[in-house]
């Protein structure tokens, strides 16, 4: 694409995004902070779905200040079911980092944002351009999808060491006199219009730039490589009952779900039954002994690059004092008290049904 083609391109792009750009509501501030969240909050998650989460966390944590002076449990609570939590334990330190800083503010530049736990070259493009209007480009899946069929970029949009193809690519373009609309708008764009499948030709407002729709190769891009098939784990959960409590345990505040409540557990292996594993599982990870055990429920979640089968059991205490080897805590707690807890969704998909099945 030549210098008048790019200018072309620009043009018709931010014209179009005046007009049929959605009303979201991280889109109605110029606040850093604001601009931040939801940036954290939308990688790799729905728009529809970060919505609502977001209300619900700038109404909680206004500002960076009572974000760092929460407690990371209270934040892990009101992230509940976003996912990826390493994302709400890394916004807590970042404000954190911020308050004790001596200007107090978000930085401006990308250099500089790339120094705050959580955020890499996207967040730190995105939010320096629409934030401070620094003139980056802001690279996520549906620019790089916009991108590959405009420009007929061969290489997959999904390998990694591809991706400074596609920020070149982006940079390019990039209007750099409005780089906070520029950025939204291509984004804008490949979420609603230059969507992954049938995307909409008749409607978009640079189809007559668009290298595969000349080509009638729309189908064809964006490359991508396979992905690969993801490994299911067999998992044995216990819901262990001592009176009228059920003891919940804490992960480590780092990794995987890294801070948040769960029954204890973990995988089955290959020479014992789910039953036995919950059993010995509860063993290692607590030193407590159980009888009892009934089927609760088979609960199916999938993670990033995992899915995981798990087989839920309720159970009784029968002996052993408390002694952690994994978790990092423990709670007896009432059914009732659960909603207190920041929980896995694998874990929230059964505790509902734990609840209606609750004997006093």
């Amino acid at each position: 694409m030549d210098d008048r083609a790019q200018r072309r391109f620009r043009r018709l792009l931010l014209k179009w995004y005046r007009v049929h750009q959605r009303d979201l509501p991280w889109r109605r501030t110029d606040d850093p902070y604001r601009i931040w969240i939801s940036e954290a909050m939308l990688q790799q998650t729905q728009v529809t779905t970060v919505v609502d989460y977001y209300r619900r966390f700038t109404e909680r944590f206004p500002d960076f200040q009572s974000l760092a002076q929460a407690d990371l449990e209270e934040v892990l609570k009101v992230w509940e079911g976003l996912g990826y939590y390493a994302r709400a334990r890394n916004l807590h330190r970042a404000a954190q980092m911020v308050c004790s800083s001596s200007s107090g503010q978000l930085p401006a530049t990308p250099t500089e944002l790339r120094h705050l736990p959580g955020i890499g070259d996207y967040i730190a493009a995105a939010v320096a351009s629409i934030a401070f209007g620094y003139p980056a480009a802001a690279v996520d899946g549906n620019v790089k999808r916009v991108l590959a069929r405009v420009l007929l970029i061969e290489e997959a949009v999904n390998a990694p060491k591809y991706h400074p193809v596609f920020n070149e690519a982006a940079n390019r373009v990039l209007d750099r006199n409005d780089p906070s609309s520029f950025n939204q708008a291509m984004m804008e764009l490949g979420a609603t219009v230059c969507t992954p499948k049938q995307p909409a030709c008749s409607v978009c407002p640079v189809v007559a730039l668009c290298g595969a729709h000349t080509a009638e190769l729309v189908e064809t891009y964006p490359k991508r490589l396979p992905r690969r098939r993801q490994p299911t784990h067999q998992v044995a959960v216990g819901v262990v009952r001592r009176g009228s409590k059920l003891l919940i345990t804490r992960r480590k505040p780092e990794g995987l779900l890294g801070g948040l409540w769960e029954f204890p557990g973990g995988r089955i292996n290959d020479d014992e039954s789910p039953a036995e594993a919950c059993v010995r599982e509860i063993a290692e990870e607590t030193n407590l002994h159980v009888a009892g055990l009934e089927s609760l429920t088979h609960v199916r979640h999938a993670y990033t690059h995992f899915k995981i089968e798990m087989e839920v059991f309720t159970c009784h205490y029968r002996s052993g004092r408390v002694r952690l080897n994994g978790p990092v805590d423990y709670r007896w707690v009432t059914p009732e008290q659960l909603a207190d807890y920041p929980f896995p969704k694998a874990n929230n998909k059964f505790i509902p049904l734990l609840l209606s099945n609750h004997r006093p």
